[in-house]
């Protein structure tokens, strides 16, 4: 994919992002969690089983010391630990399916969300990948979704245990002794405001950090595919302070998240014993005056010692519930970011395509106000060969962009075989292009697959056909694998040049009407070139031809000559009648040469 023009006055991974509230987000993870609604279920009604089963224990216990209050009745005593030995059985049996069953709802849930995320980035507006840094993409492809996916696999259970505890031992509690339930919930409106206080800081130090993660990873994956220039500037020192500056702010952001995050835990904790401690001095004292006795006593406290529990789990997973719900944000934000403009309902299919382009005064630009292309008509017919010359950011790149509708232009109108570009099916459109960039992009595969890559059922043959008109036929047959030789990631494994050459031969096997060549040798040496070019000859024959070149020698039998100058054409015509008239193109050509 051709990469746009950067926007001026927006810098990579300067998006504009708004927060999102808790409620809109936790609604969206619950449509996940829907999805896999009857496994979610299933594990709700073990939640809740389970977590009868440990409470019973509490009551059973009350039941077992009042059966050794006066007389022992050990046949009671027996029967009800018994019991309590069955129930804490069959309780943690349950638990240990309930975990379980959450890893696989928390990793289903996670291949959903990873699913939906690349195909979002399939379809995205392409402005998307010119505003975000690489590295922040992938931090919330894996770092982010990892993050929810731990967090429901652990803390979303965790929660729902809680509740149900507090719940149960409440009722219990009230049934037992409504004076002590009021005074152990003295305590509680004062941890609920410390609660919801601390945890709108902890979820904003949590939105940071995920943030400077991303970034911090942006500049790795940035500094790791330059290696080669960073050591040949010997830029070593400078690029390791810059990391340096980058892993601090990352530290920072994780240490300030970690820090409010853990102030949560204690304070709730100290609200909670300070509730239990009130239970066991006044529910001592009620004892002793014969208001209760010593069975429910005893019963109340290991309740409230239940109630509290939950209550100081919630608080210390806040910290890790904040961060997920930050990270939800991120991913909820790329998923959220608009698609490529749908075609219109009455798109056309482009069924034959000649390659006649017309564009009248076409005005664009990347940020409001400020236009890369103005007012810019040209008329290419059939099978013309047009280069497009000019200095750097003069709109060369964005001019190509527009024909292949990466963005559509602001003003004025663009057509293809006198039908508006916005009247034609996308994908139809961008078929009817094949492209040769500068910037090569070569995937993990054979290098059969590589050269095939967009065409089906290409036979052997034919491929070997175009990696001989691309010059690269002799090489691949000298590899021990030959065509069937395996690729690194960006083709590492082979020099710049031969990935030209591969990308070549791909372009060799396509019969779309219309070629787009960015520098498309500038990788190779001038012998090779010299071969290529001939080799592009027969390529471009009947194709309607768009040439970037920097390198004004390959150009000079272009049907056109389009010269651009600060998102205008200044000039057009052939390479003579342009020399011959002494202005900026012959000033451009001549500099080369003196």
């Amino acid at each position: 994919m051709m990469r746009p023009q950067r926007p001026q006055g927006r810098g990579r991974g300067q998006a504009v992002e708004k927060p999102q509230n808790a409620r809109t987000v936790l609604q969206r993870l619950w449509k996940y969690l829907y999805f896999y609604k009857k496994r979610f279920f299933v594990a709700v009604f073990l939640t809740i089983v389970a977590n009868v089963f440990s409470l019973i224990g509490p009551f059973l216990t009350g039941k077992a010391i009042a059966a050794m209050e006066g007389t022992v009745d050990f046949e009671k005593v027996f029967l009800f630990t018994g019991l309590m030995v069955v129930f804490y059985i069959l309780s943690s049996v349950l638990n240990y399916i309930l975990s379980r069953s959450m890893i696989r709802i928390a990793q289903s849930v996670v291949f959903k969300l990873r699913q939906d995320v690349f195909n979002k980035l399939n379809n995205i507006d392409i402005s998307y990948f010119d505003r975000t840094q690489t590295g922040d993409i992938l931090s919330r492809m894996t770092y982010d979704i990892d993050t929810l996916g731990t967090s429901l696999a652990s803390d979303v259970i965790g929660i729902f245990t809680s509740v149900i505890t507090v719940a149960i031992s409440l009722v219990m509690m009230i049934i037992m002794s409504p004076i002590l339930v009021a005074i152990f919930l003295v305590t509680l409106p004062i941890s609920v405001i410390l609660t919801r206080k601390l945890s709108r800081k902890v979820k904003e130090k949590y939105r940071i950090r995920n943030a400077d993660l991303g970034n911090m990873n942006g500049y790795v994956e940035e500094m790791i595919t330059g290696q080669k220039t960073i050591q040949a500037y010997t830029q070593e020192q400078y690029v390791y302070e810059q990391f340096k500056k980058h892993n601090k702010t990352a530290a920072d952001s994780t240490y300030n998240a970690g820090y409010v995050g853990s102030t949560v835990g204690p304070t709730v904790n100290f609200m909670s014993n300070l509730s239990v401690a009130l239970v066991g001095v006044f529910g001592a004292i009620l004892y002793f005056l014969g208001s209760i006795p010593f069975s429910t006593y005893t019963s109340f406290t290991l309740y409230s010692r239940r109630f509290s529990g939950p209550i100081n789990q919630i608080s210390n997973i806040i910290a890790d519930i904040q961060s997920a719900l930050a990270a939800s944000e991120r991913i909820f934000r790329l998923i959220d970011y608009p698609n490529e403009k749908e075609d219109a309902a009455d798109a056309k299919a482009l069924d034959e395509v000649s390659g006649n382009i017309t564009l009248n005064d076409v005005t664009f630009g990347y940020v409001k106000d400020q236009m890369v292309l103005k007012n810019v008509s040209l008329n290419v017919k059939q099978g013309d060969v047009v280069a497009i010359v000019g200095p750097t950011g003069s709109g060369k790149t964005t001019l190509v962009n527009l024909l292949m509708r990466f963005y559509d232009i602001n003003t004025g109108t663009l057509s293809l075989d006198n039908d508006s570009v916005t009247n034609i099916r996308r994908d139809d459109l961008r078929r009817a292009f094949t492209m040769v960039l500068q910037d090569t992009w070569i995937f993990y595969g054979t290098i059969y697959e590589n050269i095939t890559y967009g065409h089906e059922n290409v036979s052997m043959e034919k491929v070997i056909e175009a990696a001989k008109k691309a010059h690269i036929h002799q090489f691949i047959e000298s590899l021990p694998d030959g065509y069937n030789t395996k690729m690194t990631d960006d083709g590492l494994n082979i020099s710049k040049g031969q990935r030209q050459l591969l990308v070549i031969a791909r372009a060799m096997l396509s019969d779309a009407k219309i070629l787009i060549l960015d520098e498309a040798t500038s990788n190779v040496d001038t012998y090779t070139e010299i071969k290529i070019q001939e080799a592009m000859k027969q390529l471009m024959k009947g194709k309607t031809t768009f040439v970037i070149a920097h390198r004004l020698s390959t150009i000079k039998e272009a049907d056109q000559i389009i010269v651009l100058k600060e998102g205008q054409i200044i000039e057009i015509g052939t390479h003579e009648s342009l020399l011959s008239q002494d202005t900026f193109y012959a000033k451009l050509f001549n500099s080369q040469f003196n």
